[in-house]
């Protein structure tokens, strides 16, 4: 196999941009190159000014034979003629078999640096970008930024090709201050080498390491830590090639603000990582990272991004300051010029609708009514931000600014409730995300949520196929890690205005939740066939009470008998009507016949008991005690007895079985 290496060369490409269009050129490449047989494993380097692959490839395309059947013996000459000329045969080439033309010939095998000449152009141009440019004399030719230079190898020999404005070739370049200039290679360690003595890590893994180390070493020199960014990080690693991570100070005036506020406008505007102390707390510093070595050691660096982030913190200090002289109240009728939807109506009116589900919601908690005024508040105020200056400036942070908001300015309300329910009630915004906590904020965060998924059920936009643009997936989701989390019990059906289908969609968002999980979601299934619950705790606890019995010997036999059960009575039924579970009539002439009856007394008698009072482990445990005198009555007792009265007495008794476990779930949904 011969080493194929590909690098390309150009102005800064967005970070966001640089992975995927690694593994895009990957795709490209791999498809184009197949008749060389590269080896499953292709190695990807990006970063700010290049995306390069590695590829042992084959080292040469082996001869193949074609066969390909053309036009019919008897079509016009036209037909034939373009036929030969889209394979650059002639008419010699081809045989007549049957009614047709065919044409069978042999092609030479080719050297795969000829090959790959010949086919890589087309597949780089059509390398797809998110967003891309012309330039200069380019001509039609677009890419991400400008293209300067290629890097076109097979075992260290250039393969010549044009792509756009540029001839690959066998330099590429170094750091812009460290090392400028055309740089020489002829394999990927060579280049790789090179570019290191230039100033140039091209490992995006060394790169993102180097980085968390170095400001973690930093960090800890002064006695504390990185805040956690991995989004950060991975943009961070794609901005620089020689990373030189760097510690600031924030100056002491900007400490009061939120640290959400500070540490946005840290990361989105100047893609600072912030610190924290040893208690986890905010500290006055931050960290960055260099793209180049300074001789002062980066004093003047630090001083320059300190100034820059003093600028920024006096933006958001104005945002702060002119907010707080406003009380949320006051932001109320501004609500009403802002159209949510044009179906559903104004943010006002959402907000409205949020603050009277609220209060319903927690006072089906069994809260007091201060609770439930406190519920109220915060639905009423919890879209007022979205009109302050600081949401304006930083969208990421609303709820988190009206909850400082209601908190620092309460009128009517009492802040210490209030502000926390407004600041957290979109939350979880993601599956790693915490779910809010006391019963006010769970209330205002469900009814934020159900009120989004009833109003866009009720105007028929609910999620298609891939498509889900007002995210009511993620809505049904957050109610269900709401409830199951703070454990409410809530009956969801009249939350839902008695939506059937919009109930069926959470349930087929816990079905998926449970799959992620690794978990059965047909025993959900089978717990929903025996019976609606609409109250997610209760319903996921007799979930766990059947899987864990399920998981027995006793309930995967139960399980199995149930089967056998339930497909005697699907036979029977088919010929003489449906059995159902009736009294036994007259004697039972066999022990283990009785001694099923009577058993099946005590757990139905048992179970109903437990079901009540909500022991689900303990139904289980008695459901399961039915497996002996099942399997007894299995092996010894002939279910389609010659006598009629015999036959149905025993039909009944295993219609009286399967009615007794569907009382707890539909084992015919539970699957093996």
């Amino acid at each position: 196999m011969a080493e194929f290496f590909l690098e390309l060369f150009s102005e800064e490409i967005p970070a966001r941009m640089q992975h995927a269009a690694c593994g895009r050129l990957i795709e490209n490449t791999r498809e184009v190159l197949a008749p060389l047989q590269p080896e499953p494993a292709v190695w990807m380097f990006y970063g700010p000014r290049r995306i390069a692959l590695k590829a042992e490839v084959a080292a040469e395309v082996p001869e193949a034979a074609i066969s390909e059947r053309g036009p019919r013996a008897s079509a016009p000459e036209q037909a034939l003629a373009g036929f030969l000329r889209k394979h650059g045969a002639n008419k010699d080439d081809l045989v007549q078999e049957g009614d047709f033309w065919v044409l069978n010939r042999k092609t030479p095998s080719q050297s795969a640096k000829s090959f790959i000449a010949a086919v890589l152009p087309e597949a780089l141009a059509k390398l797809p970008w998110p967003k891309s440019m012309r330039w200069g004399s380019g001509g039609d030719f677009t890419w991400v930024r400008p293209l300067h230079r290629i890097v076109c190898l097979l075992d260290g020999e250039v393969i010549p090709f044009t792509l756009g404005p540029v001839t690959a070739g066998n330099e590429t370049e170094g750091h812009r201050v460290h090392g400028p200039g055309p740089v020489a290679v002829s394999s990927v360690a060579v280049w790789e080498e090179k570019l290191r003595e230039h100033h140039v890590v091209v490992d995006q893994a060394e790169r993102r390491a180097k980085i968390a180390e170095g400001m973690a070493a930093q960090a800890a020199a002064l006695g504390l830590s990185v805040a956690p960014d991995e989004v950060l990080l991975d943009e961070v690693t794609g901005l620089v090639e020689w990373p030189v991570p760097l510690i600031g100070k924030i100056d002491a005036q900007f400490m009061d603000l939120p640290h959400e506020v500070r540490e946005l406008s840290m990361k989105i505007n100047q893609k600072y990582f912030a610190l924290r102390d040893a208690a986890g707390k905010p500290a006055p510093y931050f960290a960055f990272v260099a793209n180049l070595e300074a001789a002062d050691g980066g004093v003047a660096i630090i001083a320059g991004n300190e100034r820059v982030l003093r600028a920024r913190l006096s933006d958001a200090r104005h945002f702060w300051d002119l907010d707080l002289k406003t009380p949320l109240t006051d932001l109320l009728p501004k609500l009403e010029k802002i159209t949510f939807h044009a179906k559903i109506g104004t943010q006002r009116e959402r907000a409205d609708r949020i603050a009277a589900l609220a209060r319903e919601i927690v006072e089906l908690l069994g809260a007091d009514g201060y609770e439930a005024s406190q519920a109220e508040w915060a639905g009423r105020l919890a879209k007022a931000d979205l009109v302050t200056g600081m949401v304006g400036e930083f969208p990421e942070l609303q709820g988190v600014m009206g909850g400082y908001y209601a908190a620092r300015n309460a009128s009517g309300w009492d802040g210490a409730i209030v502000g926390p329910a407004i600041k957290t009630h979109y939350q979880p915004k993601g599956p790693s995300d915490d779910v809010p906590a006391g019963t006010v904020a769970v209330a205002v965060a469900v009814a934020d949520k159900l009120d989004t998924l009833r109003e866009f059920f009720r105007i028929g936009e609910k999620p298609t196929g891939s498509g889900d643009p007002y995210a009511l997936r993620r809505c049904a989701l957050g109610v269900i890690r709401i409830v199951l989390e703070n454990e409410l019990r809530l009956a969801l059906k009249p939350l839902l205005g008695g939506d059937e289908e919009l109930f069926g969609f959470i349930i087929e968002r816990l079905r998926v939740k449970l799959r992620g999980e690794g978990k059965r979601f047909d025993v959900l299934d089978a717990v929903l066939a025996a019976g609606a619950d609409d109250d997610l705790v209760r319903l996921m606890k007799r979930v766990d009470a059947l899987g864990e019995m399920l998981a027995t010997d006793d309930g995967r036999s139960l399980h199995a008998a149930y089967k056998r059960a339930a497909n005697i009575l699907r036979i029977e039924d088919a010929k003489d009507g449906p059995h159902e579970g009736l009294k036994v009539e007259g004697e039972l002439p066999l022990p283990e016949e009785a001694a099923f009856r009577d058993r099946l007394d005590a757990v139905q008698s048992e179970t109903a008991g437990l079901l009540a009072a909500e022991d689900f482990t303990g139904a289980m445990q008695a459901l399961a005690s039915l497996r002996g005198v099942v399997d007894a009555f299995f092996e010894k007792v002939t279910v389609n007895a010659e006598m009629p009265e015999l036959r149905r007495n025993r039909l009944r008794l295993l219609a009286r079985f399967r009615d007794t476990v569907n009382q707890i779930a539909d084992f015919s949904r539970v699957e093996g």
